[in-house]
């Protein structure tokens, strides 16, 4: 519970700006000078050489970095050719990624979650996909996602009881939070109840990602370093240990040395700032250190064996005879036993793992694992394991046994993404060009540039089919690709009011994830991942000069629809039920909580199977439900109203609108 607490607790700070030099800049830095480098990123000035576009996973540190390499490996093979980047917080986690992955994806640091560090970041990448592993709810960081309508997946999440009662003390600030997660992927049944006792609606229950560990590239190389100095030993792993943990190990040591004369101890410290200090333990005891970063393998005289180097913990756990894992005998709450069981290792915990439960309660109903209550029965264990080969090897096939019956959360987190993102993730591409930037579908078109976005090019083509004239001329367009005959709809932004008349199409700057036509594309794409009629985003184009943007889209024409206004005005009165539909319509976008601050009879399609299109959500936005619900009916009221009033032929009927809000009404 205090490892939660201290973790809501921070992200609180954080939220409210008191902590960021503090506690990085000040005591992090001093433990580790890593912390001090690439301070840009930190504050969210990505290098020039982070491209956008793509799918961003984040992973905290070392153990979510290296849980996620299968699942970024098959994001990879699923979409071929998007780009990748993987975030992290801690130097740790960066040097892992770097030597896991290499040059397959970008990288760069999460920046701390301020509105204007989240903002760059994510005006830099510009992601189609944010995808965090595990439970890290950054306030700023989702509340930004939301509204730049990019989709969020929490991915291997899992949340003990304690943890949950720690984030409800918070929820004023982790309900908000959780809510505009738009997936969250759960490791098992108990930790998707309590995420939905907190709030969120859309959980699945995946699986835990580090039940299907990637084996790193350098184990085959280390362990054939390693074995033939330890094969005639018996060699105790302690994995992941904590301050507090290192003295009683090295205590037990003594005592377990008179009865195994041949017994190597192994200590694998969690953090990389304490290796001296427990060096100096171990040489304070008297007995014989070796270094893994002095190179090598332990020499025969060696009692203690202490890993002081970074992605090595696998190759170890691959030559043990017995592992237990640390931050377990402290109030930590354990580490996650799934390295070590993958090989058919026996494994010990203390009493403390509450941050993986569900795996420690699972092995234990197995008898495949020895959880001790203290320093003294873990002694005794020990002993009773290292004098009984075959106890050991039992142990530890039941452990691999249970370990390989969990596997699969990797195909099924990526097929829940992939739902989530729809055929938008695979299909969008962007490029500039020419000064432009560009968001378009490769299955509408090879490549784009700035004469798609020009009606006089289409025009030469004798492509143009027709325009429809309002505040602005909207042209209507066919396309030939790969065969197929496809109906577009090309429209320019143009200014309103006042504004227009002297400026009529510059827009004051925003970066290009805010700008109208990017905002209304990717809206557009949303809604249709919904389930809600309205036009297919085909493409977009953002130009800026100086302070000012132009922007310009292209949107799937409606086959068959017309809209309210021109069927009420030249054919004929809507039926009940169609009015009634709507209403239902409209029910729907305030659902998704979607405010059409221009809903009118002429943004409004019926087409020949009878479906209601919604289209023109210019300047629309997601946002809480309000009274602006009630307002986006009065405005299309009001437009009825109006054309009624200046055609002299309009088949509408005030009465017709109780019909309207029957259909609302009924959808809710």
């Amino acid at each position: 519970m205090a490892q939660a607490l201290s973790r809501v607790a921070y992200q609180l700070a954080l939220y409210l700006g008191l902590l960021p030099l503090l506690a990085y800049l000040g005591w992090r830095t001093l433990r580790d000078r890593r912390y001090g480098e690439r301070l840009m990123e930190r504050f969210g000035w990505l290098p020039g050489h982070i491209n956008a576009g793509g799918i961003v996973v984040h992973t905290v540190s070392v153990g979510e970095a290296i849980a996620a390499i299968p699942l970024i490996k098959q994001l990879q093979q699923q979409y071929p050719g998007k780009l990748i980047t993987v975030t992290c917080t801690t130097p740790t986690g960066s040097a892992t990624i770097r030597s896991r992955l290499g040059e397959t994806v970008q990288h760069c640091y999460l920046p701390f979650d301020y509105p204007g560090a989240v903002r760059r970041f994510i005006s830099h990448l510009q992601p189609q996909l944010m995808v965090i592993l595990e439970t890290e709810l950054w306030p700023n960081l989702l509340q930004q996602c939301h509204q730049a309508l990019i989709p969020t997946v929490l991915v291997n999440a899992r949340l003990s009881a304690r943890s949950a009662r720690g984030y409800r003390r918070f929820a004023w600030l982790t309900r908000p939070a959780l809510q505009q997660v738009s997936l969250l992927l759960a490791q098992d049944k108990a930790s998707a109840r309590r995420f939905q006792a907190l709030g969120h609606s859309n959980v699945q229950v995946a699986g835990n990602l580090k039940f299907e560990l990637r084996l790193p590239d350098n184990l085959d190389a280390l362990s054939a370093l390693l074995a033939p100095a330890l094969s005639e030993r018996l060699v105790w792993v302690a994995g992941s240990t904590h301050e507090g943990e290192d003295e009683q190990l090295i205590a037990m040591y003594r005592q377990l040395q008179q009865q195994f004369s041949n017994l190597l101890l192994v200590l694998v410290p969690r953090h990389p700032e304490r290796f001296n200090k427990v060096a100096a333990l171990v040489t304070s005891a008297g007995l014989q250190l070796w270094r893994r970063s002095s190179g090598g393998a332990p020499a025969a005289g060696a009692e203690v064996a202490l890993v002081d180097s970074m992605g090595e913990l696998l190759a170890w756990y691959q030559q043990a005879s017995l592992v237990f894992i640390g931050g377990s005998l402290i109030n930590r709450g354990g580490h996650n036993p799934l390295e070590a069981i993958c090989f058919g290792k026996a494994v010990q915990t203390g009493p403390h793992y509450f941050n993986f439960a569900d795996a420690y309660n699972q092995l234990e109903q197995r008898q495949a694992v020895s959880i001790v209550q203290d320093a003294a029965q873990l002694q005794q264990n020990t002993a009773a394991l290292l004098a009984d080969t075959s106890l050991r090897q039992q142990q530890g096939e039941r452990a691999r046994q249970f370990y390989q019956s969990q596997q699969g959360a990797v195909a099924r987190s990526v097929r829940a993404i992939a739902a989530l993102g729809g055929d938008g993730l695979g299909k969008v591409r962007r490029h500039a060009r020419g000064g432009s930037l560009y968001w378009y579908r490769a299955d509408f078109f090879d490549d784009i540039g700035a004469e798609q976005f020009d009606p006089r090019w289409w025009q030469q083509q004798h492509a143009v089919t027709g325009s429809s004239t309002g505040r602005n001329t909207a042209w209507f367009v066919q396309h030939l690709h790969q065969g197929h005959q496809q109906q577009l709809v090309l429209r320019h932004y143009y200014r309103g009011g006042l504004a227009g008349k002297v400026n009529k199409d510059r827009f004051f700057y925003q970066s290009v994830l805010y700008s109208r036509a990017m905002q209304e594309f990717s809206l557009l794409q949303w809604l249709r991942q919904q389930g809600l009629a309205v036009p297919a985003p085909v493409a977009a184009r953002y130009q800026q000069t100086g302070l000012s943007y132009r922007a310009d889209l292209l949107i799937e024409r409606i086959d068959g629809a017309r809209d309210l206004a021109s069927i009420l005005s030249n054919e004929r009165p809507l039926s009940d039920r169609e009015w009634q539909a709507v209403g239902v319509a409209i029910a729907k976008l305030h659902a998704a909580s979607v405010d059409h601050t221009d809903l009118n009879c002429r943004n409004i399609l019926l087409d020949n199977k009878g479906t209601v299109w919604l289209i023109d959500f210019d300047k629309c936005r997601r946002r809480p439900p309000g009274s602006w619900q009630q307002s986006n009916l009065q405005r299309l009221l009001r437009s009825l109203h109006k054309e009624q009033a200046k055609l002299s032929t309009f088949h509408w009927q005030a009465s017709a609108w109780q019909n309207v809000i029957n259909g609302y009404q009924q959808q809710n």
